[in-house]
């Protein structure tokens, strides 16, 4: 039997470092905690609180980006000014804000198109 016990990193295919950290790092407020660059490709790492958020180009041939993919819930304190933030930075949004009753969320893209959802857990009654 597998015992998994956490979640080591959510990891991002991207094909613009320097826009990309753009992205994570002004538009969303990340900030890096761990960076590998060889021969022009990178991995960057972003922890948020016990998980970590990754950034890459390291093998664009294999591993490329999709909103058709895997999707990290991001949670915000404050649901209302993160959408208002990331429109008006220009941010895409596939999936408008709605709630669902237990949260509200909204599913943004990234530069190269990958899938973000913006989160925020409502208080339990």
């Amino acid at each position: 039997m597998i015992t998994i016990t956490a979640i080591a990193f959510t990891g991002y295919p991207v094909t613009d470092i320097a826009r990309a950290r753009g992205f994570y790092e002004q538009t969303l407020g990340l900030k890096s905690s761990t960076v590998f660059e060889h021969e022009g490709r990178h991995w960057i790492e972003y922890d948020i609180g016990p998980a970590t958020l990754a950034i890459s180009n390291m093998s664009t041939d294999q591993w490329k980006p999709s909103a058709d993919g895997a999707v990290a819930a991001l949670e915000v304190a404050d649901f209302d000014a993160a959408v208002a933030a990331l429109r008006q930075a220009g941010v895409k949004f596939p999936i408008e804000p709605m709630d669902s009753g237990v949260c509200r969320m909204a599913i943004v893209s990234d530069p190269d198109g990958n899938s973000l959802v913006i989160h925020h857990r409502k208080a339990a009654p």
